[in-house]
């Protein structure tokens, strides 16, 4: 693999740019019809709702990997920028720091111990369980689709690209999470022939997955980097308009991710690629290091959204504007309120569909995807901030909170409002403590691991042989020797339902008495949890085979769980 693929992240897009100025229901899409068709006089969309249009697709890197993770890169890819060594405070290419609680396997790295005394690991996008996490999460904040990131494969970095590809797909069908290939041409000299045979003999297989996104019964592909103004796609309109034209004449419904001002034909674009721009069938232009906080999503608002709309309108394309949450080390989150403006803009525009930029961007401080809520969660004097660095708590998994509001207000299912819906924490008393620790639950009625079942739409259940994300709480301490445990699997508080009468189940977005529990510590090492519901020990009915309920007056075997810090 030639060296300089991995010296710093050179492929980043603002780095290089920041210089130039699952199904849906049918109500739903009918809700979003009639919001696009009143929201603005320009938002008529050329194409009903599918996997792209009236949707919110996410920027997937998948481009992480640890050495020891088996992958063929054998490197600390995109760690650091001497991949041959873990990353540390001298070596590294994030900009932010990943939570990692919900992962299984995990990789030491050079950095010290987090503030709370944690090892410094990372993940590794090459495992499965990593990429199945990722997805795992769309489906539960309610993200529909995923654009699978894919620079020129034909070097060092192709082997574990398709493997990335296959690992993507898997995660995708087992989550029902759409996906679909987006070509970066960045520094891809060879792109007009290469990408033909890469397509051909490689990625059009998997779009025989059920998982693969279709647009107007099409697969979905996205040519990113056409028409930039940069020397990095220094390419001819000829060029970019013949491999556009032939995925088109493929069957496919093709997505130009363009520069910024593509209508308009200064700054960041390239003189002479108009026609190009106007043979996608959907426009999505880059945003990333073009904006900063509410006041330029505005401006943008007025300059490029509402005109880009009407552009695409009176020439039958569909529009995805960028929606971008803010790099945490330039402290541009202002605690979701710089996301929220701009989802509230564009969809009160009539945009077709959302582009989120992006869901695992660690290097550049922009990913969505669980980030660490403090210092308590980030190494120390590693210099990193966390989602607080504006004073304002914000627990791991607020942008994926966030994403999801956003969805919901495209899709019609939630009024238009310039007001955040979504709480930096989960909302009510004491709901928004941070986590004391995270936790995992083994009953010793069956030695089996608590699970919040089914990602905690059904009640607790001691029947799982191993933790991974269902099996793992936070702890949160409320005081007087009581605690509340918030699932990681849904975010969401458990309760002894109905004051105790009804199985434990993590669906509780405020903490209140059926949510807090004594936690007792018996002479054994075990613990056991009094509900502050009924006054009844948590019990492991039926020797663990029947969920979690508060009914037991005693402490027996089934009212005993070996408690573990993760």
């Amino acid at each position: 693999m030639p060296d300089s693929l991995h010296r710093k992240h050179f492929w980043t897009r603002r780095k290089v740019l920041g210089a130039t100025a699952g199904g849906t229901t049918a109500a739903a899409l009918g809700a979003f019809a009639a919001r696009a068709a009143t929201t603005s006089d320009v938002s008529a969309s050329a194409s009903p709702p599918g996997d792209v249009v009236g949707k919110i697709t996410v920027g997937y890197q998948g481009w992480f990997a640890c050495k020891g993770d088996g992958a063929p890169i054998n490197a600390w890819w995109h760690w650091s920028p001497n991949s041959a060594q873990p990353p540390s405070p001298s070596n590294h290419t994030i900009t932010a720091w990943p939570d990692v609680r919900d992962y299984t396997k995990t990789y030491t790295t050079a950095y010290a111990n987090l503030g709370n005394g944690r090892a410094p690991t990372v993940f590794s996008s090459y495992d499965q369980q990593t990429v199945d996490t990722h997805f795992l999460w769309m489906q539960q904040y309610g993200i529909d689709t995923a654009a699978l990131q894919r620079f020129n494969p034909m070097g060092g970095e192709g082997p574990t690209r398709d493997a990335m590809t296959t690992k993507v797909r898997s995660a995708a069908e087992k989550y029902g999470r759409k996906f679909y290939i987006m070509y970066d041409v960045t520094s891809w000299t060879a792109f007009q022939s290469e990408i033909k045979t890469d397509w051909t003999n490689k990625m059009k297989a998997h779009t025989s997955s059920t998982a693969y996104a279709k647009q107007n019964g099409k697969p979905v592909v996205c040519l990113w980097g056409f028409g930039f103004n940069d020397p990095k796609r220094n390419f001819t309109p000829a060029a970019c308009l013949d491999v556009v034209n032939w995925f088109k004449n493929q069957g496919c419904y093709v997505i130009g991710g363009v520069p910024t001002w593509w209508r308009t034909g200064n700054n960041d674009s390239r003189a002479g690629f108009s026609g190009v721009y106007h043979a996608f069938n959907m426009i999505s232009p880059w945003m990333v290091g073009r904006i900063g906080n509410v006041a330029d999503s505005d401006n943008f608002y007025n300059v490029a959204t509402v005109p880009d709309l009407a552009e695409c309108a009176k020439t039958g394309i569909d529009y995805q504007p960028c929606v971008v949450p803010g790099d945490v080390g330039e402290r541009q989150r202002a605690h979701g309120d710089f996301m929220w403006r701009q989802f509230y803009n564009v969809t009160r525009a009539g945009s077709q569909g959302i582009y989120i930029a992006m869901y695992d961007e660690y290097n550049e401080g922009n990913q969505i995807a669980k980030t660490a809520e403090s210092q308590s969660w980030i190494p120390t004097g590693s210099g990193l901030l966390g989602l607080d660095e504006d004073g304002t708590a914000c627990s791991s998994d607020y942008y994926l909170r966030l994403t999801g509001d956003g969805g919901r207000m495209l899709k019609g299912q939630l009024a238009v409002t310039a007001t955040r819906p979504t709480t930096p924490f989960v909302t009510g008393t004491s709901a928004g403590l941070p986590a004391v620790a995270t936790i995992t639950l083994r009953s010793r009625a069956n030695n089996k691991f608590v699970t919040a079942e089914n990602a905690g739409t059904s009640a607790l259940i001691a029947n799982r042989d191993a933790a991974g994300g269902w099996e793992r709480f936070d702890r949160l301490d409320v005081g007087g020797g009581k605690i509340a445990l918030r699932a990681r699997a849904n975010g969401r508080i458990v309760s002894a339902d109905s004051a105790g009468a009804a199985a434990l189940i993590s669906n509780r977005v405020a903490i209140n008495a059926w949510e807090t529990f004594k936690l007792v510590t018996n002479a054994d090492g075990t613990v056991s949890l009094l509900a502050d519901a009924n006054g009844r020990y948590v019990t492991a009915a039926g020797a663990g085979a029947s969920p979690l309920i508060a009914s037991s007056t005693t402490i027996g075997q089934s009212e005993k769980f070996d408690l573990a810090t993760v």
